[in-house]
């Protein structure tokens, strides 16, 4: 027989399990409501000191403010970012490990054989921070003064081009065979260790055509070292009003921007991701914020979620069909 005692303890944990019960079930986000606990880590797929590192070091104070929590930036580079890419697609969905990622996270899937990572089950976009375009240069003594001139003269002579970029793979190097896809001309690509390099290959009249980062390209064409042909950007770059769009140039379909943005690993909760998608965003659009970023050589764009799925939903397969027709490989 169980006795009045046992029978009242019974009961008062039946009941704590089914209050327990009740609050899991009805609050699945209940363990989250404090995010974050501790500190955030932000994984960056480069080394230190390159253009996504200069980013992150920009919206890492302001981050943690926001989140009341210190933010850790930890660099994992390797195999053109995919390292990186892979050890957050592979981390916890809790929030606490994100990963600032550049527009090779779009590329690489089709640039490598085996990438460690799927762009679209993966993760999930949480916003979209900063870009830059790349500018097609020539020097001064070449005569060719616009991009449409440049067209007609690769025309002229097929393969009597060559034109230099930091590498294969890179966006300016995809960024030429975009054109060349786009305008039926042929230039070979010369590809070089670095942007310092491929921009004093032509500086020494060892290449023909230079496609740089537009940071490369702006105190060039700037001081009249080169001549700036077009930014493949939407629209034309704030420090160079006189250079213009490969729209404004006539090659339509061309554009091709260098973006940097924030993605959690699939899974992440909700309410996770639309808080760090609303700071992310306000980050952004400070006027302290972005007047860094121009100053560093990148635009602000501070867009959420969806608008950043869009982005990368647009860039997978626009690059898959310039690296399947121009047969680009990165083993």
């Amino acid at each position: 027989m169980i006795s009045n005692l046992h029978r009242r303890a019974l009961l008062r944990l039946a009941q704590l399990l089914l209050a327990m019960s009740c609050a899991t079930a009805l609050s699945p986000g209940v363990a989250f409501a404090t995010y974050p606990e501790r500190p955030v880590t932000i994984v960056v797929p480069f080394a230190p000191g390159g253009a996504n590192d200069v980013v992150v070091r920009i919206i890492q104070q302001p981050l943690s403010e926001a989140l009341g929590q210190p933010v850790i930036v930890e660099n994992r580079g390797g195999a053109g970012g995919n390292i990186g890419f892979g050890f957050v697609a592979r981390a916890r969905p809790d929030g606490y490990t994100l990963l600032l990622a550049p527009n090779s996270f779009a590329v690489n899937v089709s640039l490598y054989d085996k990438a460690p990572y799927d762009p679209f089950k993966d993760f999930e976009p949480v916003a979209e921070i900063s870009f830059f375009p790349v500018a097609f240069t020539v020097r001064p003594d070449m005569g060719v003064n616009t991009l449409r001139e440049l067209i007609a003269h690769a025309k002229a002579t097929p393969g009597g081009l060559n034109y230099s970029t930091p590498g294969p793979g890179t966006l300016p190097h995809l960024a030429t065979e975009l054109l060349k896809l786009r305008t039926g001309i042929d230039m070979v690509h010369i590809p070089y260790s670095g942007a310092a390099p491929a921009a004093q290959a032509l500086l020494a009249k060892t290449v023909d055509v230079g496609t740089m980062s537009i940071a490369v390209a702006n105190p060039l064409i700037q001081a009249g070292t080169l001549k700036g042909l077009a930014v493949t950007g939407a629209e034309r770059w704030p420090d160079l009003p006189d250079v213009p769009t490969v729209a404004e140039a006539g090659i339509p379909e061309s554009v091709s921007e260098t973006w940097q943005g924030v993605l959690v690993p699939a899974g992440t909760p909700k309410d996770i991701v639309d808080r760090l998608a609303k700071a992310l965003v306000e980050i952004a659009q400070r006027a302290d914020v972005r007047a860094k970023l121009r100053h560093a050589g990148f635009a602000a764009t501070g867009r959420g979620s969806e608008a950043f799925a869009k982005r990368i939903a647009d860039d997978v397969p626009k690059w898959k069909e310039v690296i399947e027709k121009a047969r680009i490989s990165v083993k």
